[in-house]
């Protein structure tokens, strides 16, 4: 939905799955180091998956990493669009 704040319905889905609540400022803190060639980069990306697994202490196995990992690199996204990121994410279209 263009235009409307997903910030609420991310952070909301997040704690349904995990039981943890997460504020905005915590999610702009690991957002502001994410840069297009995050996307791009295996380590980075990694990284990335650890510190938000961290933030609401959900241990991502190793196998599930890989999954993300993979599906990131072969999509057809455009990196610097990180709402297109999310509704993927979230299952939307």
């Amino acid at each position: 939905m263009p235009g409307k704040d997903m910030s609420k319905d991310v952070l909301s889905i997040v704690k349904k799955k995990t039981g943890k609540s997460v504020t905005p400022k915590d999610i702009q803190k690991i957002a502001s180091g994410v840069k297009p060639s995050t996307m791009q980069s295996e380590t980075q990306l990694r990284q990335l998956i650890k510190q938000v697994s961290g933030l609401v202490n959900v241990k991502v196995s190793e196998e599930t990493i890989n999954d993300i990992i993979q599906a990131v690199k072969s999509s057809n996204l455009d990196t610097n669009n990180m709402q297109q990121l999310m509704s993927m994410m979230l299952g939307k279209k």
